[in-house]
């Protein structure tokens, strides 16, 4: 390796494409930096790693970050999500016997309406849902207790929440543990071709700019070492500039495959980076564009009200004040360090660092520092808006 070495770990899924993409097709190595990419087989596995320095930086759920501000899970460092590496991403699904009596009692799974599944999936749940996920402080958990929530089932109380790596929730849904899982891709659509499981929504059906996937490390790393947390957020923003472009999803598709990231055929990457799901063992197909998204949209950008409404969600389970919990999380989602790294780039990057979120239902035009930018819709399934400056207790 040429460069300054660099250790990031990353799960086996296709929203770590930033970090092999920043790898593999050299945006690290122009940054002068050589990525040391090493595969975890668990979130709580990757996190210690980080925690313990272990590894430099990580590609890490959203919440895990604000979590450990908040004092929660036992995490006895300060993480900061320097970038956001992926929007949206998730799946739900049933298993199949779950799913026939869903369509039993009429519902068409249409891949699209938040609403009218959830109401189908409570109403076809005999006794308590049985439901994976990944990590008790992910994305995941956050948009089904809201989902659900919102739709009268309290969540998680009513729940029976069951923690699965990704890459082992098609085989729990085999064995019989799970009802239904939210989990990240391709391993969604494993279960389906493994003919264990029918997909239900996209993630983005209930929140459509969630930020799934954030770039954290240390909070003293990137004090004692701002050059090379500058070099990081670049390489993986132009890796995902090089993602958001459709002539390039082949290629990422065959990347991402290889051995020694996810292991996996590359006819089943394709489907999330394209947005074209089989969804169901008969062999349904459903569109979602923007399934998952990496440049769009300024979709790298760490807006702190983003960390304020993760923060404002685990303070009401946990206990805790709202409004310090929210201050604390806006600190974490370094917006700072982002902008400055990208300065003199050609990015557009928001003038503001927080805004509305669930305010915006259609794309909307923002002034930036170099110009416009696009925003895309970010609302939520229940029409709900967060304002991060009325946060109480």
């Amino acid at each position: 390796m040429n460069g300054q070495v660099l250790r990031a770990g990353f799960i086996p899924l296709v929203d770590a494409a930033p970090l092999v993409i920043a790898h593999e097709m050299g945006f690290a190595d122009e940054e002068g930096l050589a990525l040391d990419l090493q595969r975890a087989p668990s979130w709580s596995t990757l996190r210690d790693l980080l925690v313990m320095g272990q590894i430099d930086a990580a590609h890490m759920l959203s919440p895990v970050p604000v979590a450990a501000a908040l004092g929660l899970g036992g995490i006895q460092a300060r993480l900061d999500a320097i970038s956001v590496l992926s929007a949206n991403g998730n799946v739900v699904g049933v298993s199949q016997r779950l799913a026939e009596r869903m369509r039993g009692n009429g519902y068409a799974f249409d891949f699209a309406d938040a609403d009218a599944a959830g109401r189908a999936l409570i109403a076809a749940t005999d006794g308590q849902l049985r439901i994976g996920v990944p990590f008790p402080f992910s994305m995941h958990a956050e948009l089904l207790y809201y989902w659900l929530g919102a739709l009268g089932l309290p969540a998680p109380q009513a729940l029976d929440v069951r923690t699965v790596p990704p890459t082992l929730m098609a085989e729990a849904m085999a064995a019989g543990e799970i009802d239904a899982f939210c989990v990240g891709e391709p391993w969604g659509s494993l279960a389906v071709e493994n003919r264990v499981g029918t997909l239900l929504l996209p993630g983005a059906a209930i929140w459509s700019f969630a930020p799934e996937k954030v770039l954290a490390v240390r909070h003293d790393w990137t004090r004692d070492a701002p050059d090379r947390t500058a070099k990081l957020i670049r390489a993986v923003w132009r890796a995902g500039r090089w993602l958001s472009k459709p002539g390039n999803r082949a290629i990422a598709s065959d990347v991402l495959a290889r051995p020694e990231y996810l292991d996996i055929s590359s006819e089943l990457l394709d489907r999330a980076l394209t947005g074209r799901f089989i969804i169901s063992p008969s062999g349904e197909q459903k569109l979602r564009e923007g399934f998952v998204l990496f440049h769009d949209g300024a979709c790298g950008f760490p807006w702190r009200s983003q960390a304020a409404w993760i923060a404002q969600r685990l303070a009401a389970r946990t206990g805790l004040d709202r409004g310090a919990a929210a201050a604390a999380a806006k600190q974490v989602f370094r917006t700072d360090l982002y902008r400055q790294a990208l300065s003199g780039q050609v990015a557009d990057l928001p003038g503001a660092s927080e805004k509305l979120e669930g305010a915006i239902t259609e794309p909307t035009e923002v002034a930036t520092a170099a110009g416009t930018l696009i925003l895309r819709p970010d609302r939520f399934f229940d029409g709900q808006i967060f304002d991060p400056s009325a946060v109480q207790r």
